[in-house]
């Protein structure tokens, strides 16, 4: 896929908001513990989480600055920030907090960087960057990094777990079954708001990050591996949060799907149950 081949638009991601809550698995604090150990913070300079989507990684990396801002270009996702910052006590708009810390949430691409935010210490990217026009972004957030800034970009699965076939104490979800349910539906081809993906989403990123003038990167594992269980209500908010199977791309079949993803769930699960073991997170580090 070439950085022309797909275009944004704003129904990327439509319906899939309230969805994150349930479908996707928190980051851990592990993360915050490896980013704040690898960037030698000290609870100085800003956050900029671009793509932040409903604050999963802003919130969890917020207590670790003076301040944070998150960027996201769907409204509804940015309500489910601020209503998941108000539940663990952190401030919004601008405002202060529990801990003085504050989080203002912006609504707007990335591509319209650098608004007038100001400078920021660290730029984090989870699960978002390759929804962009990356050669512009990179070199537009690169401009917004204080000299001893860096890009963090976070890699992760967060709404389904590591393959693999050693014993769980549940089965785990059928995601070729569920991926074979959607293609039902919504056809072979990937689908991505109003467009398709063919060629899955764009890789390439070291040469784009090197073109804009960063070095690097440094590479950091977070190891999870541990073990979780999973609920027919989980899994199925799940697949919505997915860009692939977001709710409105089904239009008046919702209902008809949601009811055959529930029968194929139910149907694999045990008592209702599923588990799964929790990926490795990959963290990269590049520096202005």
């Amino acid at each position: 896929m070439t950085e022309a081949a797909w275009q944004w638009d704003e129904t990327l991601y439509a319906g899939s908001a309230r969805h994150y809550s349930v479908g996707r698995r928190p980051y851990p604090a592990a993360l915050a513990d490896a980013i704040r150990t690898a960037l030698d913070l000290d609870g100085t300079g800003r956050l900029l989480d671009v793509g932040c989507g409903p604050g999963s990684l802003t919130l969890l990396l917020a207590p670790l600055f003076e301040a944070a801002v998150g960027v996201d270009a769907d409204q509804d996702m940015l309500a489910e920030g601020r209503r998941r910052a108000v539940g663990v006590g952190v401030g919004v708009g601008g405002g202060v907090g529990v801990g003085v810390i504050s989080v203002e949430w912006r609504h707007l691409r990335a591509e319209a960087l650098p608004a007038d935010l100001g400078t920021f210490r660290v730029a984090t990217f989870a699960q978002s960057f390759h929804w962009m026009d990356r050669p512009l972004v990179a070199r537009r957030v690169r401009d917004m990094l204080t000299p001893d800034g860096a890009w963090v970009h976070v890699g992760a699965n967060t709404h389904q777990g590591a393959t693999g076939d050693d014993p769980l104490p549940y089965p785990r979800a059928p995601w070729q079954q569920i991926n074979d349910l959607v293609a039902s539906y919504l056809g072979p081809i990937r689908r991505a708001g109003q467009g398709l993906l063919p060629a899955g989403t764009p890789s390439g990123e070291a040469e784009i990050m090197r073109a804009a003038g960063f070095s690097g990167p440094t590479r950091i594992t977070v190891e999870q591996g541990t073990v979780v269980e999973r609920s027919v209500d989980e899994v199925t908010s799940a697949v919505f949060s997915l860009s692939s199977s977001a709710p409105h791309l089904f239009g008046d079949r919702l209902p008809a799907f949601s009811a055959d993803l529930r029968q194929l769930l139910t149907k694999a699960a045990r008592d209702g149950r599923f588990a799964e073991r929790q990926g490795d997170i990959e963290v990269a580090i590049w520096r202005p």
